[in-house]
């Protein structure tokens, strides 16, 4: 399918790249069936959104999928309005996209070990390089049932503050970028902090904590010079492992 007329160049640029995270976070199995959603920005001053059609599965999302929506979760087109939007998706991410402009991406997941960890109570354990990047820059968001009300954007958004990664309580996690690469990093080294920290909890020996010392220097190495060509590098590697899929997913 080629580009339709009625979108510009840009949009479709951002829908591409979209339906590109969605195969990816499929790849990783991060997935939750229909549930779940990642949402981008698309450049210009009107504060249009892309969200997934509901009900397609992650593995087989495409840019026609995406629904383009302004910032109350209304589609802005009548090709839009016929498609379905998940209410409480949308809560969640127009709260974030609203209040931080400088987050474009914004990236939420229901996985096993981000659920686990989230149910835990002293959170996210400094016991990894990978949970590292996030010491000192993980917030936590209370469980409030299923996210429908729009009352709850304002906690949210309080808890987040100057963060770019959240643990939403016996929920699951919750992550932004500036755009796609940066979304899929943060990601990344959360769910596989996460997935290490449920991994040496079972293994039920005693843990080794790193001193302050080293947790503070280890999370500036993570936003040292030179990390945003680091973050863009390590999303066009990850590309190539859904290549095959491009004529797919950009359709």
């Amino acid at each position: 399918m080629s580009k339709p007329e009625t979108i510009s160049d840009v949009e479709w640029q951002a829908r591409c790249d979209l339906a590109a995270l969605y195969r990816m976070i499929a790849h990783f199995r991060m997935t939750d069936l229909i549930d779940t959603h990642l949402t981008l920005r698309v450049p210009g001053p009107e504060h249009h959104f892309l969200i997934n059609r509901y009900g397609v599965l992650f593995e087989r999302m495409r840019a026609s999928d995406l629904v383009l929506i302004d910032q109350h979760g209304k589609a802005v087109d009548a090709a839009g309005q016929a498609l379905a939007v998940n209410a409480a998706g949308f809560v969640i991410h127009s709260a974030v996209h609203m209040a931080r402009p400088d987050l474009n991406c914004v990236i939420h997941t229901h996985t096993a070990a981000g659920i686990a960890v989230s149910a835990q109570e002293q959170g996210l354990l400094p016991i990894s390089q990978h949970a590292l990047k996030f010491h000192g820059k993980l917030a936590y968001h209370t469980y409030e049932g299923i996210a429908l009300s729009l009352d709850e954007r304002e906690r949210l958004i309080a808890d987040l503050g100057p963060h770019r990664a959240m643990i939403l309580r016996n929920h699951g996690l919750l992550v932004g970028g500036g755009n796609v690469a940066e979304a899929w990093h943060e990601i990344h080294f959360l769910e596989r902090a996460c997935q290490a920290q449920i991994q040496a909890l079972a293994g039920g020996s005693k843990l080794t904590y790193p001193s302050p010392q080293v947790c503070e220097h280890t999370a500036k190495q993570f936003e040292s010079e030179g990390i945003e060509t680091i973050i863009a590098m390590a999303w066009a590697a990850a590309l190539t492992l859904i290549e095959d899929q491009r004529e797919s997913y950009c359709s």
